[in-house]
């Protein structure tokens, strides 16, 4: 890897992510959630309901085994997929991202199956509430990787793109706790 290619100059503007920028590196693919990020209205809801429909498709094939090995590969392939997207953007945390929507939300999903179709709605409903409002660790979380405006993104912002989600998956799975225990 070229150190053009981990230290891409700053971009001027920022880049409107479309079809082309989806297709033209295996990273935006995947931080991109295989296209989903490109809905033009609400991207992180669209990307959670892909991971949604992805997680129900796959569950019949999955162990628990398997699925601690995706989430853990996943995290780490899309730490460096969002990453590659957010300097290839010249954004800290791109809306059209959504990756770190699909690993939480597998995540939540993983960890409250076996559940019925109101659970799962319940954990979608929560899980898109943190996400979105940011509440109290959520907004801390958001904020402890965050960049200056202008600053190339590093690995520190790319990380940064994953964890306040998973600080939102982890609020959604103690809610969803308290319900199940009253």
């Amino acid at each position: 890897m070229t150190d053009d290619a981990l230290h891409p100059p700053v971009r001027p503007a920022p880049v409107k992510p479309d079809v082309r920028f989806l297709l033209r590196h295996p990273a935006h693919w995947i931080a991109l959630g295989f296209g989903s990020g490109l809905s033009p209205v609400a991207p992180g809801t669209v990307g959670t309901l892909w991971a949604w429909l992805a997680f129900l498709v796959m569950r019949p094939h999955m162990s628990d085994l398997r699925w601690a090995l995706l989430l853990a590969g996943s995290l780490l392939v899309g730490w460096w997929a969002c990453t590659v997207a957010a300097r290839h953007l010249g954004v800290a945390d791109p809306g059209a991202i959504v990756w770190d929507e699909v690993l939480a939300f597998w995540l939540v999903l993983w960890l409250v199956m076996p559940a019925g179709g109101w659970m799962q709605l319940a954990a979608f409903a929560l899980f898109r509430a943190f996400d979105a409002a940011k509440p109290g660790p959520v907004a801390w979380a958001d904020r402890l990787f965050k960049g200056r405006r202008g600053q190339p993104v590093g690995w520190r912002q790319g990380f940064g793109i994953l964890f306040d989600d998973l600080v939102a998956a982890l609020c959604t799975l103690v809610v969803l706790a308290v319900w199940r225990w009253l």
